[in-house]
């Protein structure tokens, strides 16, 4: 008789945001700390959208009206130097670069600008799975800083604006 490994469970949620969404215990990240604002929000899985390649969304299993689009801010600040405080690294048992990942809240305004959170960036522990936000000390950045829009995606944006401005010709 051949002993199979025991399936793990999973779980299939309808999200309000995203659709019908299956997880497993292994997707889980863990908030013990909850996240400003959000106190009471513990757990959480991330979802990558095809169409969103440069956005994850955490999205709250407590809440599931509660998504919070993350991105890597190095992709949008090359020069992003963020100063762990000692604090997180103790709490999340941070011992090697690769077994934690660093991601940043993102705000978008209709219309307007998107932000990103420099100042208090997601951090999650990949081995055991608990995550906190962490406020940084001695910092430059701050919660609403201004993403840089590619000057190909500025350019195509001013034409399009111009192009809406411009009088109908009869």
């Amino acid at each position: 008789m051949v002993n199979a490994l025991p399936q793990s469970t999973t779980t299939t949620v309808d999200l309000p945001r995203f659709g019908s969404c299956t997880y497993g215990e292994a997707d889980i990240f863990v908030f013990p700390w909850g996240l400003p604002g959000f106190e009471e929000l513990r757990n959480f899985i991330v979802i990558q959208l095809e169409t969103q390649d440069r956005i994850l969304w955490m999205q709250s299993l407590d809440d599931l009206s509660i998504a919070l689009p993350l991105g890597d801010p190095w992709l949008f600040f090359p020069d992003y130097d963020p100063k762990m405080p000692g604090f997180a690294r103790l709490s999340l048992d941070l011992q090697n670069a690769e077994d934690f990942i660093l991601l940043a809240v993102m705000v978008g305004t209709p219309g307007g600008p998107t932000f990103m959170n420099l100042m208090a960036p997601i951090v999650v522990n990949l081995k055991s799975r608990i995550g906190r936000q962490v406020p940084l000390e001695t910092t430059r950045y701050t919660v609403a800083m201004d993403i840089p829009v590619p000057a190909a995606v500025a350019e195509a944006q001013a034409k399009a604006l111009a192009a809406q401005a411009e009088p109908i010709s009869e």
